[in-house]
């Protein structure tokens, strides 16, 4: 079973393009193995999500995979930065395509227990693939060139699962997304990217990046206001504001199956009544999960 992701990418080579991106980035990409993925953020000085990605460190290059239409934007913020550095900058995202392969299985070449980034020869020629939890598992991403699309489909045999699919499984699961649930100019925080989140994209100790010191005082202080939840309710408006008794306590993401993610205040308890646009939704607080700060 697997997903067409809508993706966009871009690669960066050079001498210091692994120096480059980790300051940048909120994921330690210098700390990665070798071929390698990390999740990561590019933050504003304010600390807010401008863009997320998953960084692959391979022998040559590091690839950054993007939602749709988001490579453009990235590589111009990345320009700005760029002064003695010796790197380049390509947009791949017309050459490139992505698939989400549930559970992993069916990859011809995948090594259950390889790495989290892997190449493998698929129709004929060489795939990037890594190990990424979309759906409440762990699944492979497998990124091809476009030309290669029939070829590799048709290698992996299997059944076309839609997007709606996946985005109400990753909802179950309480994974955000950050494009789709409309999670840009929040704080990590606050929709489960921080190191307890079920997609940790940030690590503490990494040195520094934009929007790092925004970023060590919520470590240091513990003083978000707002967390990832998730809300239950039929018919709920995407990307609609979360009220309580009319004051504004959040704001919702994609809805999908019955649920929606959400952004909302800490005070708001398990089974609470709110209204997404007007609708009404009752909270479902998400398990963090134990972790060291990275």
């Amino acid at each position: 079973m697997w997903t067409r992701l809508p993706s966009s990418a871009l690669r960066l080579t050079g001498a210091d393009r692994v120096d480059f991106a980790q300051g940048q980035m909120t994921g330690d990409l210098r700390g990665a193995p070798t071929p390698g993925v990390v999740a990561c953020c590019f933050l504003n000085v304010r600390g807010q999500i401008e863009f997320f990605a998953r960084a692959y460190k391979r022998q040559g290059d590091v690839y950054l995979h993007l939602d749709a239409g988001q490579a453009p934007a990235l590589a111009a913020r990345l320009r700005r930065y760029i002064i003695f550095d010796q790197v380049e900058l390509e947009d791949l995202s017309a050459e490139l395509r992505t698939v989400h392969v549930w559970g992993g299985q069916g990859v011809p070449g995948w090594d259950p227990a390889g790495g989290d980034a892997q190449s493998v020869e698929l129709a004929g020629g060489t795939v990037l693939a890594g190990r990424v939890n979309r759906a409440g598992e762990p699944g492979v991403d497998l990124h091809y060139l476009t030309r290669q699309e029939p070829e590799v489909l048709a290698a992996l045999g299997g059944e076309e699962t839609g997007l709606a699919q996946l985005d109400a499984a990753r909802v179950r699961a309480g994974i955000p997304d950050v494009v789709r649930d409309g999670f840009t100019g929040t704080l990590l925080p606050e929709v489960g990217l921080d190191v307890g989140g079920l997609l940790p994209a940030i690590s503490y100790r990494k040195g520094c990046y934009v929007g790092q010191e925004i970023m060590a005082r919520l470590e240091a202080r513990g003083n978000a206001r707002y967390h990832l939840a998730r809300l239950a309710g039929e018919g709920l408006p995407d990307h609609a504001e979360v009220t309580r008794e009319g004051r504004a306590v959040g704001q919702a993401g994609l809805h999908a199956a019955g649920l929606s993610l959400a952004r909302l205040r800490k005070e708001l308890a398990q089974g609470e009544a709110v209204e997404v646009g007007g609708v009404p939704a009752t909270v479902q607080l998400l398990t963090p999960i134990p972790s060291a700060n990275a």
